[in-house]
């Protein structure tokens, strides 16, 4: 599969993210107090830590949901612009309707948006998506008909659809098994390769993968680690000498921080 399968005017240019100053308080406790972020354009920025630590919280805050006692000094893009209506985001779960076909799930962004029914465009452009994640076969098919992994491509898909530069996904490979996570990822990293990522996994070799930058956050309050940055492109093979020394490092890394 190659990013000439999917529409070309799916191309958005990448813009880079920097968070200031982000604090957050979640049931009486401080997840983190004055935490800065930079997610440069175009690349994938991984985010690993302990459970609890305020990995997802933190993407909840940059996707400005509601309920939150958090807030940023300052989040702002490369181009000046304002991130509002320019993120998208995969969870764990693929959140798919279980009474759309494959193709609405695809388009349901555009549903939800009162774009109803979606154009001729949009529905060409959720095909070429299907076929870029191989699943042109199953655009009719109902979700309760796939397996786990084909699932998790359709939401790959709607993300794709969505069109947004910048790009929060939460453990989206997680619940898959060992062989179609390594699949799914490289997928991801080839369908995603123009837009800014952050990824929030605690699988240490999933972000050594796929991460151009991948860092702990530890703590309480919590910080962000330094940076480690393989030198090869993404996605990196599971044996490749540099994601194997890095592990190590990452791995006694994470075991600091759980103390």
């Amino acid at each position: 599969m190659t990013n000439s399968a999917a529409n070309p005017s799916l191309s958005p240019t990448p813009v880079g993210l920097s968070v200031r100053g982000a604090h957050l308080a979640w049931q009486d406790k401080v997840l983190f107090d004055g935490l800065d972020l930079d997610l440069k354009a175009g690349r994938w920025t991984c985010l690993l830590g302990p459970s609890g630590i305020g990995k997802s919280m933190l993407l909840r805050l940059i996707l400005g949901l509601d309920g939150l006692e958090g807030k940023s000094d300052v989040i702002s893009c490369s181009d000046g612009l304002p991130l509002d209506g320019r993120v998208a985001f995969m969870a764990q779960r693929d959140f798919l309707f279980p009474w759309l076909n494959i193709i609405d799930n695809v388009l349901v962004g555009r549903r939800l948006r009162n774009d109803n029914p979606p154009d001729a465009q949009a529905h060409d452009q959720a095909c070429h998506l299907l076929s870029a994640t191989g699943l042109a076969d199953v655009a009719q098919a109902m979700p309760d008909t796939l397996s786990g992994g084909m699932r998790q491509r359709v939401a790959i898909a709607r993300t794709l659809m969505e069109d947004r530069p910048v790009v929060l996904m939460d453990e989206p490979f997680s619940a898959l098994d060992a062989i179609t996570k390594i699949k799914l990822q490289g997928l991801a990293a080839e369908l995603l390769s123009n837009r800014t990522v952050l990824l929030v996994t605690h699988d240490p070799l999933e972000a050594l993968r796929l991460g151009h930058s991948v860092h702990v956050m530890r703590g309480r309050p919590a910080i962000l680690g330094e940076a480690i940055e393989p030198h090869a492109l993404p996605p990196r093979q599971v044996d490749d000498h540099e994601v194997l020394e890095h592990q190590g490092e990452l791995l006694k890394q994470l075991a600091e921080a759980s103390l």
